[in-house]
């Protein structure tokens, strides 16, 4: 089947789905492949729950409503290109080591005050979440948001030839997926990946004009580029505060790491002639949520949950805000940073050298990265996991604490707030 008939089932149905647990009436199933399951196994499944047809690329699991591909993901991502072509709508990628799904959500909410806009949901931002989120666009849909993540060299080159972005944005080069990227300079070209598709298309770019490696990067490209004297940082030492032209906004974010966050954001809107009454509304109505930078209050403490994700750049970032920030009695719960390959035990042990000459909290380090680390200093701890941390959070007496908990997603640190 061609991908243009392909795409007249998708318009038949009334959406995409690819995981069995979450079919919707009449939704067209597409049966993908992992390591560890094979989606056309539930090809007859997905019809019984109500799907209108099956996307298989395994003609054993034919039936009257199956469509036969010769291969599910390629079918997916081709389909998503089309769609995205049919609809001939303006689309923004953005990218970076750290801040690019609230750099997303504030873009977003920025843009919804003019536009009908669809952006990336979560993090589902790879070679599957972006068709997704190009198939969940609409005739109605005026503005495409499109998160790309990646953790190795020609991952962002791949999602950019899918999601075909007209506008680029990349919020940072930090020390993440080292591992899969091999080095800083990995990370750099990797992410830049998605300049030089906006250069080769002759696109444009939204370039934090306090980044000098961006501003070189993009110098031969079409730039919209912001700073410090644009959008005035005014305060940090709580909620971060800016100004724009005249207008004051406080946002409901922590830590000087956001602003680049939210100046990307009012300098995208304005770019888009959204006015500095609806952007100053959009930034101060969001609130962070999914365990990004979320303040909580909880037993007599203040607890900054910042537990979604962590690396070595985003981690130094938290705790230089965290030691600059107003509160007494602060205590630090910190994970393992994953995928750093051959430097992990370097970058580790820079966090806890930080932490041995800056002796502003307690400091208990989860993990077995944090546990080989060398310390001397009195106020930190390593746990091997996070049941002999639960041990010994038993028998603490903690009271008007101010938590920072920041980790890698798989530690799950979120799981410290029922132990508070």
């Amino acid at each position: 089947m061609t991908i243009k008939k392909l795409h007249q089932e998708f318009l038949t149905s009334s959406g995409i789905c690819t995981d069995t647990r979450k079919i919707k009436k009449n939704c067209l199933f597409v049966a993908l492949k992992g390591d560890n399951f094979n989606g056309n196994t539930f090809a007859a499944e997905a019809i019984k729950k109500g799907a209108y047809k099956v996307v298989i690329d395994e003609s054993e699991y034919q039936n009257d409503q199956t469509i036969l591909v010769k291969n599910g993901l390629i079918a997916l991502q081709k389909l998503a290109t089309f769609h995205r072509k049919q609809l001939k709508l303006p689309i923004l990628s953005l990218t970076g080591s750290n801040g690019k799904t609230t750099t997303k959500e504030l873009i977003n909410v920025v843009l919804s005050k003019k536009f009908n806009t669809v952006a990336t949901k979560g993090n589902l931002n790879n070679h599957i979440g972006v068709p997704l989120t190009l198939l969940s666009m609409t005739s109605e849909t005026e503005f495409g948001i499109v998160e790309m993540g990646a953790n190795h060299l020609h991952e962002i080159e791949s999602l950019c030839q899918i999601a075909q972005p007209d506008y680029g944005y990349i919020t940072n080069f930090g020390k993440a997926h080292l591992e899969g990227f091999g080095s800083m300079e990995g990370v750099v070209k990797g992410k830049s990946e998605l300049y030089r598709y906006l250069e080769s298309h002759s696109k444009t770019v939204f370039v934090n004009g306090n980044d000098t490696k961006q501003l070189e990067l993009t110098k031969s490209l079409d730039q919209v580029v912001f700073n410090d004297t644009i959008i005035q940082l005014m305060d940090a030492s709580n909620e971060v505060k800016v100004k724009f032209r005249n207008t004051e906004i406080q946002s409901k974010l922590v830590g000087l790491y956001n602003y680049a966050n939210i100046a990307a954001a009012i300098a995208i809107g304005n770019y888009f002639n959204i006015s500095e009454e609806h952007i100053k509304a959009a930034i101060e109505s969001y609130i962070p949520q999914n365990n990004r930078s979320q303040r909580i209050e909880k037993a007599g403490h203040k607890i900054l949950l910042d537990a979604y994700n962590a690396n070595p750049t985003s981690m130094m970032a938290a705790l230089e805000n965290f030691k600059q920030a107003e509160g007494n009695n602060k205590i630090l719960i910190l994970g393992d940073m994953f995928e750093m390959g051959t430097e992990a035990e370097k970058e580790h042990q820079h966090i806890v050298a930080f932490l041995e000459s800056n002796p502003f909290g307690k400091a208990y380090l989860l993990g077995s990265n944090f546990k080989k680390t060398n310390k001397k200093a009195a106020h930190i701890y390593t746990f091997e996991s996070f049941d002999d941390f639960k041990k010994q959070i038993k028998v603490e007496d903690f009271k008007n604490c101010f938590f920072l908990i920041k980790g890698s997603r798989g530690m799950a640190l979120e799981r410290i707030l029922d132990l508070l």
